[in-house]
């Protein structure tokens, strides 16, 4: 049996990079990808197939341009003859109160964190259905299912993603076709660790202290949820164990959401 393809949105580091990992691993070939088109994107495409022994293959595609997204589908498509799990992963931040939220950083991250899942999602499933089978994976949110001020765009669109999810879950559920979501609280990703040194400067904290009692104050566990965790919560949506799970949410938060 050939192997299955899997595409992951930005994921040349943090979430997207852990699954894109853990999907190697599992012996998926992989499509990585990002908004550049460096040598060492493409040299991490090269790291990952040589580690687990799988074909992967870094395209670069602008997730707030809706037709390069469309395009990232085709091209995996060309490169290996299908698309069988996507994983939407590609996101963004900021943060402001509603009434000073700069409208380009509104509309780029509606665009990156909920419109981009659309794009790819209808350019993939048309293969999905020719085949016979698919798994769709949006990497949501904790925010996906509670709210946080000053995080207006960001809320609002993965609230959107899990409303996606569950739509295309319905559309497809008698194709062997799945659609789920995952929701993470804090993940320790080079982003968030870099935020550690200012968060400590800011409440005149010591790293231990900033972390339990600012950075994960929602999380029960107190721990951070890591890049691994969330790649095999992908690996086994796309499972077959995962067959009859669809139009739902997996929530990796420590906790933050069973308040």
């Amino acid at each position: 049996m050939a192997k299955k393809t899997a595409v992951v949105t930005g994921s040349n580091s943090g979430i997207g990079l852990g699954s894109a990992h853990a999907l190697a691993a599992a012996g998926y070939n992989v499509v990585i990808n990002s908004f550049t088109d460096r040598p060492e994107d493409h040299a991490l495409a090269r790291e990952i197939a040589e580690k687990h022994g799988v074909e992967v293959a870094y395209i670069k595609a602008d997730m707030s341009n809706g037709a390069e997204c469309r395009a990232l589908i085709e091209k995996a498509v060309e490169a290996f003859g299908n698309v069988d799990v996507l994983v939407n992963n590609a996101g963004i931040q900021f943060v402001a109160p509603v009434d000073e939220f700069p409208t380009e950083k509104w509309d780029a991250i509606i665009a990156i964190n909920l419109t981009s899942a659309f794009h790819t999602t209808a350019a993939a499933l048309p293969y999905m259905k020719m085949a016979g089978w698919g798994r769709i994976i949006n990497i949501a949110s904790a925010h996906g299912l509670r709210a946080s001020p000053f995080k207006s765009a960001y809320v609002a669109a993965k609230h959107g993603v899990l409303g996606f999810t569950k739509t295309v879950a319905l559309e497809v559920a008698e194709k062997h076709i799945t659609s789920n979501a995952i929701c993470p609280g804090y993940v320790l990703t080079p982003l968030v660790e870099a935020q550690i040194p200012d968060q400590m400067k800011a409440h005149n904290m010591d790293r231990e202290t900033v972390i339990r009692e600012v950075m994960l104050d929602k999380q029960a566990t107190k721990e951070f949820a890591t890049v691994d965790q969330i790649g095999a919560t992908v690996v086994f949506l796309a499972s077959d164990a995962a067959a009859q799970i669809t139009g739902t949410s997996i929530s990796v938060d420590g906790g933050w959401t069973a308040a």
